[in-house]
């Protein structure tokens, strides 16, 4: 497909930081990602640990952290790549979600980074500041030498944790074919979703 298609488009807006459905009123917990076929070089998936990144955060930012809620939106997001990428309707059937900026596990108390490209405000911090926080933040957990970088074979499949990672795609040769399949796996009450709810007073502007 030529590189101003939508589709390809929406390809590149995978190649951007982000943990899945952050931006969905039930966000996901899981992923399944299983390759069909794959290029001969290119497209591999690079991941980063938000879990060591809030870990390796000094003590006091930790503790601000613990304290903000977070903005996300598809549409922004795709507004990176492209204006008009998020269509009328995508904008209205994905409207903005608010998440605690940390995500602890039930199972074992640790705390995790809850950070994405569809982030783009901090619940009661102004536009300028709350962006500068969540570029702060996200330079922190993609350091340079943080990632791992999954170099795909056809049959590879890789399950994550969307509460404690990110990850991004890497752009392979437009003339190559690539097919994955993602299965994902909806966050419960058991997942720790509902303490990542904003209090009722909040709610969007």
């Amino acid at each position: 497909m030529p590189p101003d298609h939508r589709y390809a488009l929406r390809n590149r807006a995978n190649q951007l930081w982000h943990t899945d459905s952050s931006f969905k009123r039930l966000p996901a917990l899981a992923s399944v990602l299983s390759a069909r076929i794959i290029p001969a070089r290119g497209g591999e998936t690079e991941f980063v640990s938000t879990r060591l990144a809030f870990e390796r955060l000094a003590p006091e930012m930790q503790r601000r952290a613990e304290t903000c809620f977070v903005w996300h939106d598809y549409a922004h997001s795709r507004a990176q790549i492209a204006p008009d990428l998020a269509s009328p309707a995508e904008r209205a059937a994905l409207p903005p979600q608010c998440w605690r900026l940390v995500w602890r596990n039930p199972a074992n108390g640790r705390g995790a980074l809850y950070l994405a490209s569809h982030a783009y405000a901090i619940e009661g911090l102004q536009a300028a500041a709350g962006k500068a926080l969540i570029d702060e933040l996200m330079a922190a957990a993609t350091a340079p030498g943080t990632s791992y970088v999954h170099a795909w074979k056809a049959g590879d499949v890789v399950m994550w944790d969307n509460r404690a990672t990110m990850h991004r795609g890497r752009p392979w040769p437009a003339q190559e074919a690539r097919y994955m399949v993602r299965t994902t796996i909806s966050a419960t009450a058991a997942d720790g979703l509902d303490s990542m709810r904003p209090p009722p007073r909040q709610a969007a502007e």
